[in-house]
């Protein structure tokens, strides 16, 4: 992570502390930005919302800002009317759709607007489906659209979309090429015609090809060329020209290429007719990663073990829609159940948390000697988005956790892999623990010279953590028995620096670097406990005996230099005795039961948080009055009050819903002013799932 300095966000509104309010409906509140395909990090197209906007009155962007534009007409007994996008077109006329709601779940957001005589249904679905890596490694999203008439006759329906060259690249003076596949498909395909592999402008991959694509069959057309032409020939034709060819490859801003789609839908009653589009961006390779010797290997998305060609992904895909769908419904039920047992307010939150946290993570896989794929060598792979563009930085990795651990905990070791691999190469110099896998994401270099962002207590802390998690939830020691000599080297260390943690950074390096921090140092002094429960689970009782023995005593010296002398609190640092923070590593003690920590501290923690909560949570500590939501989520499960539990909910989903922002969920923000603080769209996210795990 990188340090910054506090910034305000920009306007916008939900459905709790209320700025303005919306002519629709939102469920569960309608938060800063909503993920319409947000997928990888690559693909990750939002509409940002501040007070309220509408699915068809402003162009949809990446997480970054820059706008991809998507644009959606339909056409009903001739009467245009627009359902997506902000398009206008000169020489054609058409009437904003009307829109009635909104309403997001954990994989879903959903519109329904009105046409004249028709609703239209706009599903975006982004599957999350971690334990089938196929599926989840798939780089693409769904647009459904569906339409039913409302007034009790039937209506001629055609519908149309197309998305903008804008999505190749984070620069839109970089020419472009294109093709058009039909088969049982109708894909549009378009890349740079310069690319650079592995190389980003504005996070944005400079590689790779996207794709616009729906079933072909009868009624279907499609067209590429200038937005107007594109556009206003579906607005003026009710179809797209199948002979018009622009093949006149050229800049993205220049004259605006559009790749468009369109479906006849025929008559339509009050049974609904639907389309489904399909948007996605493939590259290959992936990700470069280091190798013992420091060789470089080039590793591939996890599903082209089963498809040899983008066009079979694309069709399996599309004809996959209703299996996805059904498989999506079915999670988004169980997060919706499980959530509720909280609050209505933490469902909110988690559903909202899902779709931005996998979508910065890719499965890969590598080949073997001969060229075949090689299934079981499988590395998860996290960009550390908005921050700073780190590949698997482990205090990003370490507050998203609980997402592994509540979806698929395998998902989590294959995480831990590359970074375990790496350092157990010998590339890396330092005795504790990487802070990540390389500086700029799809580059995992690893850092040779150990000039990586020195974090060395919190991550070898996380590291020992996570490794005690994983192997008790997957109930397998294979991980942890292969890589304990590294294990054991970081829990040496936080025997040195752990009680009383010299100057340095934590994750929330946003603050600065501290000496003797109080947070940081029940970190370390979980870490020695977790290695000796690994030493156990390796069957080591005299390692089990030594490490539970060290961490008991820390704990007790802890105490004392932890305590203010002036108010019943821990201070963030020893010896500040008007400090405070946020004790969130504690929920770590909390969720793997190892009672390290006496009852009395919870309690106390518990007694302070009530007093200096604000109107959108606990400062992260006493130097700022920012917070941080995945910190204070993990605060909440550590309270021994439900009451101050769900008042940690209830003004996360306050900030949330506030309408002042206009970004994708923002991790930090301000506790007074309920403005974010300049991060957004990050993976750790993930970690608003804590309160399912404990």
């Amino acid at each position: 992570m990188r340090s910054l300095t506090l910034c305000t966000g920009l306007g916008l509104f939900a459905v709790q502390a209320v700025v303005g309010a919306t002519s629709w409906t939102n469920t569960p509140f309608n938060p800063p930005s909503i993920p319409l395909a947000v997928r990888t990090p690559y693909l990750s197209t939002w509409l940002p919302q501040g007070q309220g906007v509408a699915l068809n009155s402003e162009w949809a962007t990446h997480w970054g800002g820059q706008t991809t534009a998507w644009t959606g007409f339909v056409k009903v007994d001739d009467e245009s009317y627009s359902y997506l996008g902000a398009a206008s077109v000169a020489g054609s006329s058409f009437t904003q759709a009307t829109q009635k709601s909104m309403t997001f779940t954990s994989t879903q957001s959903i519109f329904v607007l009105s046409a004249g005589p028709v609703d239209v249904t706009v599903t975006f679905l982004s599957p999350v489906d971690a334990t089938d890596f196929v599926r989840q490694s798939i780089p693409m999203s769904y647009m459904h659209v569906s339409v039913a008439s409302t007034d009790g006759a039937t209506h001629s329906v055609q519908v149309y979309s197309d998305i903008s060259g804008e999505w190749a690249s984070g620069s839109d003076s970089w020419d472009i090429e294109w093709s058009t596949t039909a088969t049982d498909i109708l894909s549009h395909q378009y890349t740079l015609v310069s690319p650079a592999v592995y190389e980003e402008i504005s996070d944005r991959a400079q590689y790779g090809n996207w794709y616009y694509s729906m079933l072909n069959g009868a009624g279907a057309t499609a067209q590429i060329g200038r937005d107007i032409t594109v556009r206003g020939g579906f607005l003026n034709n009710s179809v797209l020209s199948t002979t018009a060819k622009d093949n006149n490859f050229r800049a993205i801003s220049d004259s605006w290429p559009v790749f468009g789609l369109a479906k006849d839908l025929g008559k339509v009653g009050s049974t609904a007719a639907s389309v489904t589009f399909a948007v996605g961006h493939i590259r290959d390779p992936a990700i470069k990663y280091v190798l013992a010797g420091n060789a470089k290997q080039a590793r591939s998305l996890y599903f082209w073990s089963k498809y040899s060609t983008a066009n079979q992904v694309i069709s399996f895909f599309l004809n996959d829609y209703n299996t996805a769908l059904a498989t999506a419904n079915a999670l988004d039920k169980q997060v919706q159940t499980d959530a509720t047992k909280i609050s209505d307010d933490y469902a909110g939150i988690v559903a909202l948390s899902i779709r931005q946290a996998m979508a910065a993570n890719e499965i890969t896989i590598s080949k073997n000697a001969f060229g075949a794929w090689n299934t079981s060598d499988v590395m998860y792979f996290m960009k550390e988005i908005s921050s700073d563009g780190n590949v698997n930085t482990v205090d990003v990795v370490f507050p998203a956790h609980p997402i592994f651990l509540y979806l698929n905990p395998k998902l989590g070791e294959y995480l831990l892999e590359p970074l375990y691999r790496y350092q157990a190469s010998g590339l890396y110099p330092n005795k504790w623990s990487v802070h990540d896998m390389g500086a700029h994401y799809p580059k995992a270099d690893g850092h040779n010279d150990g000039t990586d962002e020195a974090m060395p207590v919190e991550e070898s802390g996380n590291m020992l953590i996570m490794a005690l998690s994983f192997a008790r939830a997957t109930n397998d020691t294979t991980q942890i028995k292969r890589y304990e000599s590294l294990l054991d080297q970081w829990t040496q260390y936080l025997i040195e620096d752990s009680l009383i943690p010299a100057f340095q950074l934590s994750t929330d390096d946003f603050a600065g670097q501290l000496a003797n921090q109080t947070n940081l140092a029940i970190k370390g002094i979980i870490g020695i406990r977790c290695m000796a429960e690994i030493s156990k689970l390796l069957g080591n009782t005299a390692k089990y005996t030594n490490y539970s023995s060290i961490a008991a005593d820390y704990v007790t010296k802890w105490q004392v230099y932890s305590a203010s002398k002036t108010g019943a609190h821990l201070t963030l640092d020893y010896n500040d005795d008007a400090s405070w923070g946020l004790a969130y590593n504690l929920y770590s003690d909390v969720r793997l039961g190892l009672k390290l920590f006496p009852q009395s501290v919870y309690d106390e923690q518990t007694a302070w948080y009530k007093t200096v909560i604000n109107q959108y949570g606990v400062p992260l500590d006493t130097r700022h009055t920012y917070t941080k939501s995945d910190w204070s989520v993990w605060t909440s499960a550590i309270v021994t009050d439900t009451g101050l539990r769900d008042q940690f909910i209830s003004t996360l989903t306050a900030y949330v819903s506030n309408g002042l922002n206009n970004v994708p969920f923002s991790d930090l923000f301000d506790t007074i002013s309920g403005k974010t603080a300049g991060f957004q769209a990050r993976p750790v996210v993930g970690g608003h799932l804590a309160l399912l795990l404990v």
